[in-house]
């Protein structure tokens, strides 16, 4: 990493107000799953605000790839950490999450009236507006941590695993066994290329309070049951099912569907109907899918339903992700700066870029991507984007409307 990049990175902290205002924004704009959501992270943070250099954000990725949850989402909290400390996390949380939470909880409590929007133009433009950030990230991110032959390679293999697995083999599982794989190779081919100086530190929280917050998630991810099985709440019962829907589940996003599914439909919380409507639904808007939670506990035939149900839900699913951040980052920043460790990183980013490279094929390009038409729109989004430096949220709108536009041509 360069001086100029390691300065840009160690200057300056952000209010949780201006935290908000960005993240508010990308929770209002970021359309098409936690893939492309990485790429609107990087366009923020990386290439327009420079919060952060591409190693370093590649770390953070790499990381929460690693952990149970929504990965986007907890890039977002480490971003906002990192930046803002603990309000800043808080404020990047909300401002991510509230859009979609809010919307999908007015829709369980009766706002159907719009009806199944699933095949509308509009929804197809954001669609090819995600491929072309999804593009961009991926080809930034390559330029930057797949810099050699070595690591090229590592990238392309990683993506051509992925792309060539059998159909029915656990996509989370073998993204990570890409991911150690990257790790391992980078260990024995690239220790000499990387030194322990790469990468500025990241701000972290101390050691000691990483510990509480790990000591935290695993008195509560083994004393919610207990404590559910002991009383006759149901509140209880939601937040033990939907904190463990969070803690347990590798590769967020449509992963979380099953789990969902046995908690709320199998325990008659929420009807089969309600359950696959409010996952239309969820395809709709922006932010993280697990913000269904807030629909699913709004839904929720019991009290606490309605907002409360949907706040409780929402806060049960999240709550894993905002002990597991803190707790981990503080270990991680400092193995990151080994040797061997910056260069099991190394491997570990070469093989993030692949499964980013995989990802934008599929899903963001195959459920995209239809006719001619479809691709001459995302290239043009992805014009914009790369060489009018047109602000991504305006590309959106204006993928948006095209997409509404070419509906009736």
């Amino acid at each position: 990493m360069s001086d100029k990049a390691t300065a840009e990175e160690g200057a300056g902290r952000s209010s949780a107000w201006e935290v908000f205002a960005i993240f508010l924004r990308l929770g209002l704009t970021s359309f098409g799953g936690p893939v492309a959501h990485l790429g609107y992270f990087r366009e923020e943070f990386v290439a327009r605000r420079k919060w952060f250099s591409d190693a370093s954000y590649a770390d953070l990725v790499a990381l929460c790839q690693f952990m149970p949850g929504p990965a986007s989402s907890q890039v977002g909290l480490g971003i906002g950490l990192m930046r803002g400390g603990p309000l800043g996390a808080a404020a990047a949380w909300t401002g991510f999450t509230l859009p979609s939470a809010i919307v999908l909880a007015l829709f369980a409590l009766g706002l159907t009236q719009f009806g199944d929007q699933s095949g509308a133009g509009w929804l197809l433009g954001l669609k090819l507006a995600a491929v072309a950030i999804v593009a961009q990230a991926v080809l930034g991110m390559a330029k930057s941590l797949c810099p050699d032959a070595k690591r090229a390679t590592l990238g392309a293999v990683a993506a051509g695993l992925l792309l060539a697995a059998p159909v029915g083999l656990p996509i989370f599982a073998l993204q990570l066994g890409v991911i150690a794989s990257g790790a391992v190779l980078g260990l024995i081919l690239l220790r000499g290329d990387v030194n322990a100086a790469d990468g500025a530190p990241l701000r972290t929280p101390p050691r000691w309070v990483g510990v509480i917050c790990l000591l935290l998630f695993a008195v509560l991810l083994f004393g919610l049951p207990l404590l559910a099985a002991s009383t006759e709440s149901r509140a209880v019962d939601y937040f033990d099912s939907y904190f463990r829907s969070g803690a347990l589940v590798f590769g967020g996003g449509h992963v979380v569907l099953p789990l969902l599914q046995a908690e709320a439909v199998d325990t008659k919380w929420v009807t089969a109907d309600a359950f696959l409507a409010g996952y239309g639904a969820a395809q709709a808007v922006p932010g993280p899918l697990f913000t269904f939670a807030s629909f699913l506990g709004a839904a929720a035939a019991e009290q606490p339903n309605g907002l409360l149900g949907a706040a409780l839900c929402l806060v049960a699913i999240f709550a894993p992700s905002f002990l597991l951040v803190p707790g981990l980052l503080p270990f991680w920043n400092g193995l990151r700066r080994h040797r061997s460790a910056r260069a099991a990183l190394a491997g570990i980013n070469a093989a993030v870029v692949g499964l980013l490279g995989a990802a934008l094929y599929d899903p963001v390009f195959t459920s995209a991507v239809d006719s001619g038409r479809d691709l001459a729109l995302a290239l043009g989004a992805y014009i914009l984007l790369a060489y009018w430096r047109t602000p991504p949220w305006l590309v959106v709108a204006l993928a948006a409307g095209a997409g509404a536009a070419l509906q009736y041509l």
